[in-house]
């Protein structure tokens, strides 16, 4: 086989330097030929820039391939004229592989079905595109799995697990990716399609030729690894359970003594740059049938890690570490205090370990046996062995599913914490994932917090510490140029210690732009060599991921946020910004990981609901922020953030629901920049009809409700839905509200709606939102009913309109001012002890979140903290312990509102109803679609009734014999869907009707 180096034909600035002319020519060729689209907008191109790395690089445009025809047709169009090309799943990549000057296939969109399960095989054969979860929703109705788990496989595809070697937490039992990888259908960069599979070696001799095709030469490489270069690969590749550093070849000559290799397991770990998958056939595991777990706790890291390796002795399904720093930040937060509090004192570390069993019991008795060997109780010798010390002095066990969610929980804790940081210095991935013999864990960590000691900064660590996979992010400023050099300094001292001990540079997230350039330094010019010669036989122009695995990109080049990074907001923000970098450091905050990218099926939670129903990059959240992010720092040509184009084009299809300020791993308030953007594109081009009618609908419903029933009859008249339409852009399809002539003041001014003070156990102001005031009286009278029946005094307060719709629409100004109209009149109720409840879900979270975001105040504060949904003040006070349920076990399906699930409260609901007698299925839905206005609106009533669709369908899947959502946004969507039950009641009237 020639050494021959391959000549870089195609390295990004020579393409973009060179060839801007054909890429637009090669792009109206390709438009044309294929069934997929093709995008060179600015603003596809940005969105594609980046991924879950902390780099960024501009693609020259974005295919979305329908099909392996298609994608065969851009490789082979792109090939004839030399355009590098980058297939991409998710985008989910660490390391930057997914991110280059090249043409950018998308595979996620259109390619992304299963297309067979063989339960008898135990094989599986899906498109590239399919997520890892949904690919498992197919495989268990046989029992079975994808085994590496990936711990963001249902948003991750199968091309991507390929693509990167993915494994996951159960590593040590599963493997990685490449074990179970049958065969690959893939495109050639010279066009060609084949399936790539197992080979017998004779085959190989026969058909080899380095001058011959496509398929002839990379049958020449694979033998001139088998033949020539055995005792090299196996001299300069480490034993690791985890290596994804590299092209995979160290199997090669074990395979080869077998009679046969497989070629498509070549591709695993490959990045992109050999090939395109287009199809993959794979093979499949039983779901274990039981798992136990239990949490040792360590005095210290070091002597956690010195554990790992004597614990391997047990064969653990998993062996996961969280460190000091993690704890203490986990501690200070409510989603995690409940399961630190459970921690004894002196715990600053903790190795979780999972094993599997045959029964539950085969479970937990291993997990017995583990604690018994390794955890120092009370009257223990010490005079242990030194050849098997203990270290943990106390452990958690775990043998129910909701105790192991609970310990996996604090495990899971530390990627939310560490991103959601909103100052220049971040915990940033470039040595996060190397790779280390167990037993040599104790003096590599050693070592590593040395290095960052010399460097003046400190990280977390956790994860993977069975197979020796620890991710450790540094906290570092990118955005300076001591910070860069910082971070390359420490990355060549890391690697140093690496080879030291034996170990890898990427033991999980692969080699990318952040340990392409380490590969010489683990593996030697002359592994190096072979290397480029394997990429020469796949891909000889070097057009397919260019650079990455084994060429020269660089660490620090194609920075993010590099020193050169400049953002610029053009106005001074109007809403408060209490995180660090305000307004800007929440632009900032999104880190790619594509979080918002998941699906109903198999990712649950809110976020993202317009992603899930259209499946596009821009309508996600990562999507949006990115935009944002580069339209402030002049990323995207000609495009300000307050402009008509921007506006409509990114941030008019969120729809609000908060859903990303509780999933997103950082916690990006995507709904809060949305408001602030709204706000000053109204400053610059003034607000439509539609926006002032729906920010003062307060007055419009007390219009409507004067005028009823004639107003419902006009608006439900077919002449005045066009008219609406045509004028003012309200669509014409959908059934606006219907206004209560009896308003609830109208309905409790005729009763006494207050207790008398002996009567009264505590005092509530009931605060009469619009929606419940004149279109929906009776759910504020079941409410008041409810109270009175928990012994609490009601009073109505004279606040109707606290600002909700008009922060909703954009319109800040006018929010501001209610909600301080709002706060000047309950601020005295809770100085003379009441509380604060409100029937309308979006209204109670304005009070309880939104309205510091309006009003710095004191006053303001005061109110927030005593403002309460009415379910959740039901709850939280225990009142409805006393109530007789008469509910008789009727069955209700429950669907949250986006915000309440947002803001963690949308249990209540749940609770209550169960206590008086009902039994509740609590629907993991998004938002319901029709997020107050938006579904109202002719330009998203489409995608209003593509995202109800979800809800829909779940609600038909319970078994619940009805269904209830306490918004009223919701139940309109609810009852859009026709049939029996137009319109669901709310939960506090199933409460009223069970104690009647």
């Amino acid at each position: 086989m020639s050494n021959e180096t391959p000549a870089r034909s195609s390295t990004p600035a020579d393409v973009s330097d060179q060839t801007k002319p054909t890429v637009r020519s090669v792009c109206e060729i390709i438009d044309g030929s294929i069934d997929g689209d093709l995008r060179t907008d600015s603003t596809a191109r940005a969105m594609y820039a980046t991924d879950a790395s902390i780099y960024e690089a501009t693609p020259y445009a974005v295919a979305f391939p329908m099909d392996t025809d298609d994608v065969a047709t851009i490789v082979d169009v792109c090939a004839d004229h030399g355009i590098p090309v980058l297939p991409r799943g998710a985008g989910t990549s660490l390391a930057g592989q997914t991110v280059n000057e090249a043409l950018v296939l998308d595979i996620s969109r259109q390619m992304d079905e299963v297309i067979s399960v063989d339960p008898d095989a135990k094989r599986a054969t899906a498109q590239p595109g399919v997520t890892l979860g949904r690919l498992n929703t197919h495989a268990n109705e046989y029992n079975l799995k994808f085994a590496p788990d990936p711990a963001w496989g249902d948003k991750s595809t199968l091309g991507g697990a390929i693509g990167n070697n993915s494994s996951g937490a159960h590593s040590l039992k599963y493997g990685m990716t490449d074990a179970y990888v049958e065969s690959c259908e893939v495109v050639l960069t010279d066009g060609t399609v084949t399936r790539l599979g197992e080979v017998p070696v004779d085959e190989l001799r026969e058909n080899a030729d380095p001058s011959g095709s496509r398929l002839e030469r990379i049958y020449a490489a694979v033998l001139g690894i088998i033949d020539d270069n055995r005792d090299l690969i196996e001299r300069a590749y480490p034993d690791l359970k985890r290596n994804v550093s590299g092209y995979n070849l160290a199997q090669l000559p074990a395979e080869a003594d077998g009679g046969a290799v497989n070629i498509a397991r070549i591709l695993a770990g490959s990045e992109g740059t050999l090939g395109v998958v287009t199809e993959a056939t794979v093979s499949l595991e039983p779901v274990p049938a039981a798992a136990a777990t239990s949490l040792l706790c360590y005095e210290d890291l070091i002597d956690a890690m010195r554990d790992v390796s004597i614990i391997l002795d047990r064969e653990p399904a998993a062996i996961e570490v969280v460190d000091d720093v993690l704890l203490d930040l986990a501690r200070e937060t409510a989603e995690f205090a409940d399961v630190c509090d459970r921690l004894p004192a002196g715990t600053n570390a903790a190795l979780l370990v999972e094993f599997y069993g045959e029964t539950a019991a085969d479970a937990s008795s291993r997990v017995d046996g583990l604690l018994a060997d390794r955890v120092l109780t009370e009257g223990t010798s010490t005079d242990i062995p030194s050849s098997k010390p203990q270290y943990a002095f106390d452990a958690l066990e775990a043998t129910t599913d909701a105790e192991r969610d609970k310990l996996w929980k604090l495990r899971k804790s530390g990627l939310p914490i560490l991103l959601s940081r909103t100052t220049d210095e971040k915990h940033i991935a470039f040595i996060e994932d190397t790779a280390i013999p167990p037993t040599n864990l104790p003096d590599y960590v050693e070592g590593v917090q040395e290095i960052l000691d010399d460097h003046g900064t400190f990280a977390a660590f956790y994860a993977h510490a069975g197979p020796g996979v620890l991710h450790i992010r540094p906290l570092i400023d990118v955005k300076s140029t001591a910070g860069v050099a910082q971070m390359e300094s420490i990355a060549d001292a890391v690697t140093n210690l690496v080879v030291e001990y034996d170990g890898s540079i990427a033991g999980e997230h692969g080699d990318g732009r952040a340990r392409t350039q380490w590969n010489k330094k683990q593996y030697g010019e002359d592994v190096m060599a072979i290397f480029r010669q394997v990429k020469r036989a796949f891909d000889p122009q070097c057009l397919l991921n260019p650079g990455q695995v084994y060429g020269d990109v660089s660490l620090t080049e194609n920075l993010r946020f590099g020193p050169d990074y400049d953002l610029d907001v053009p106005f001074d923000p109007t809403l408060h910004w209490r995180n660090d970098n305000g307004f800007q450091g929440m632009v900032e905050l999104c880190h790619g990981c594509g979080g918002c990218r998941g699906d109903q099926d198999t990712t649950g939670g809110i976020m993202c609901p317009t992603f899930r129903a259209e499946d596009e990059e821009v309508y996600a959240t990562r999507g949006r922020a990115n935009m944002l992010r580069q339209a402030l720092s002049d990323g995207i040509d000609d495009m300000d953030v307050t402009s008509d184009e921007f506006v409509k084009s990114v941030m008019d299809h969120c729809v609000g629901c908060k859903g990303c300020a509780r999933d997103c791993p950082s916690e990006v308030d995507m709904a809060k920049l949305k408001a602030e953007i709204t706000h000053q594109y109204h400053e610059e081009h003034g607000a439509s009809l539609r926006d002032h009618l729906f920010a003062n609908i307060n007055t419009v419903a007390k219009l409507g409700s004067r005028l009823a029933p004639v107003s419902n009859w006009l608006a439900d008249n077919a002449v005045t839905k066009r008219v609406l339409e045509r004028t003012v852009g309200i669509a014409s399809d959908r059934t606006l509200p219907q206004f209560q002539r009896r308003t609830l003041r109208n309905r409790l001014a005729a009763r006494d709606h207050r207790l008398t003070d002996a009567e009264s156990n505590r005092n509530v102001v009931l605060v009469p939102d619009t929606f419940t005031n004149y279109v929906s009286p009776e759910a504020g009278e079941a409410a008041v009913s409810v109270l009175q029946s928990a012994s609490v005094s009601v009073t109505l307060s004279d606040v109707e309109d606290l600002g909700r719709p008009a922060f909703s629409k954009g319109m800040l100004d006018v929010a501001r001012n209610r909600a301080q109209q709002a706060v000047d009149e309950l601020v005295e109720y809770v100085d003379q002890g009441y509380d604060i409840v409100v029937v309308e879900p979006s209204d109670a979270v304005l009070l309880q979140e939104d309205c510091t975001d309006l009003l710095d105040s004191t006053a303001a504060e005061r109110v927030t903290s005593n403002s309460y949904g009415v379910c959740e003040y039901l709850d939280r006070f225990g009142l409805d312990e006393n109530l007789s349920g008469k509910a008789g076990g009727s069955s209700i399906a429950y669907h949250g509102h986006c915000h309440q699930q947002a803001a963690k409260r949308d249990h209540h609901a749940v609770a209550v109803l169960r206590r008086v007698g009902y039994e509740v299925d609590p629907l993991d839905s998004t938002c319901c679609g029709m997020a107050g206005s938006f579904g109202y609106e002719a330009e998203h009533a489409e995608l209003s009734r593509s995202i109800g669709e979800q809800l829909f369908a779940q609600v038909d899947d319970s078994q619940a014999m009805t269904v209830t959502a306490p918004g009223a946004s919701c139940r309109s969507q609810l009852a859009s869907r026709g049939g029996d039950e137009a319109k669901p009641a709310t939960p506090i009237e199933f409460v009223a009707e069970a104690i009647e």
